[in-house]
């Protein structure tokens, strides 16, 4: 009789084993058959396409502005000096008397912006980081939206309170 019940729990162990084992290697097929799909559908195609229009845009010069005052409350004021990014290449242009070579890029409209953006904002906004870059966003915002896809980003030269 121990011998009957050794066999059937030995038969039992193999059988749960086997079922086991088959699971395992039906989840393993299974996962390896999703990340396939996932890498060549999903991620493969978002990627491609975030490539392509990266190489899309050809970044050019950058054209540095002249810094400009500008009022903020409590009798405070702001030296804001800007460059913008722009998608020409560099060499062309034939205004400007200096003979820098940059391209044709008036900055008046995004000297406005600059004014209508930073104007009356208290200093303690513009010491943050977040503040800073809010503002800076609304402003790249502006100025690409004016000029077009002529322009691609600002930098800030210079920043300075008082």
């Amino acid at each position: 009789m121990a011998t009957d019940q050794a066999a059937a729990e030995s038969k039992g162990k193999a059988k749960k084993g086997l079922s086991r084992s088959t699971l395992l290697i039906v989840v393993l097929v299974a996962v390896i058959v999703a990340g396939g799909v996932y890498f060549f559908l999903g991620r493969g195609d978002s990627t491609s396409v975030g490539a392509e229009e990266k190489e899309e845009v050809h970044l050019g010069v950058v054209v540095t502005l002249e810094p400009i005052f500008i009022n903020l409350k409590d009798d405070r004021f702001l030296k804001l000096g800007m460059a913008m990014q722009t998608t020409h290449e560099g060499g062309g242009g034939g205004h400007g008397g200096h003979g820098g070579g940059g391209p044709d890029v008036d900055g008046a409209m995004a000297l406005d912006a600059a004014i209508e953006v930073f104007s009356d904002q208290d200093m303690q906004t513009l010491s943050t980081i977040n503040g800073r870059s809010e503002l800076k966003e609304e402003l790249v915002s502006r100025i690409v939206e004016g000029y077009g896809p002529e322009i691609t980003t600002i930098y800030f030269t210079e920043f300075v309170m008082q």
